[in-house]
């Protein structure tokens, strides 16, 4: 059973992470035996990690809020998290234009109000060979694109940042074409796994991990998930995104996690997880493919990179 709650409350916000994780047993060791437990807040177990994976425990919270590519903060791992402090995460709304029946502009708690707010373990992957597992908490991208009511026209939904010089110190530098835009393919959006994140551990999202609602696509790399969304716009037309205009022959509109697809600076073939020093394979769609493989069919994937 899915229960709705606001995006920014939860009783895990007055648990810390050792008893938050122990209260769990890790689901009897990812065996999902506490899943029916009444205190549990609701699992997908389709969203969970991928079988392949050899190591289900996420990463802690310092990993995850400390060492993350924002852009819009500085181009260094540790950037977001000391300089996202000047981001007003409150209050925040969404414009949502283009090809929509319900196009507007929506505060959050109106913008998710009824649906289910989620708990899913994701592993991430970025595309400078490294990776964490990260417990999102947030609302199915499918759910809100319902609820807005696309038009027949609508193929492609694309997201845009905040776009505040004030308030992203990075963005008082032309490192990249601000402001930060990405895009999906309607299908892909409308996949069960992709996600609008408004929580981290059951806590709100801080500011450097995107707050206050950023999207989450884990079978593509990290940059893909666009971070502090102020716009959803649906469109007939594929999007340019930002890292695609910035670095054409780098990066791609798809960004699916693809080990047999080097970029041009360095191989995709293995990866490092946060916290360990061990290399480790990379898996196609980043350990996603028994649920996404189906959306490329017939696609060359060393082409549509």
């Amino acid at each position: 059973m899915h229960i709705g709650r606001k995006p920014d409350i939860h009783w895990t916000e007055i648990t810390d992470e050792a008893l938050y994780w122990n209260r769990r047993g890790w689901l009897r060791a990812a065996g999902f035996g506490l899943a029916t437990a009444s205190f549990l807040p609701p699992f997908r177990l389709s969203a969970l990690l991928p079988s392949q994976d050899d190591d289900l425990k996420p990463n802690p919270w310092e990993h995850i809020t400390g060492y993350n590519n924002f852009y819009e903060f500085g181009t260094g791992k540790e950037d977001p998290a000391e300089h996202a402090h000047t981001l007003r995460a409150k209050p925040w709304t969404v414009k949502v234009e283009g090809e929509v029946k319900k196009a507007g502009t929506f505060d959050l708690e109106t913008l998710f109000k009824g649906l289910a707010w989620e708990e899913r373990i994701y592993r991430m992957r970025c595309v400078e060979a490294w990776s964490m597992v990260v417990p999102w908490n947030g609302y199915p991208l499918a759910d809100v694109i319902k609820r807005l009511e696309p038009t027949a026209k609508a193929r492609f939904i694309e997201f845009t940042t905040l776009y505040d010089p004030a308030q992203m110190p990075g963005q008082r530098r032309g490192i990249l074409d601000w402001p930060y835009v990405e895009g999906l393919r309607m299908d892909e959006a409308m996949h069960p796994l992709a996600l609008l994140v408004t929580g981290i551990y059951g806590k709100p999202i801080p500011n450097q991990n995107g707050a206050p609602v950023r999207l989450i696509v884990p079978w593509k790399y990290g940059f893909k998930g666009g971070k502090s969304i102020v716009k959803i716009r649906f469109t007939a037309e594929q999007p340019r995104n930002t890292w695609n205009i910035s670095a054409p022959n780098e990066y791609g509109f798809y960004a699916n996690v693809n080990p047999t697809v080097d970029h041009p600076r360095w191989s995709q073939k293995t990866e490092r997880r946060i916290g360990k020093l061990r290399r480790q394979p990379t898996l196609m769609f980043n350990g996603y493919a028994d649920q996404v493989a189906h959306l490329y069919q017939g696609m060359d994937l060393r082409k549509n990179f």
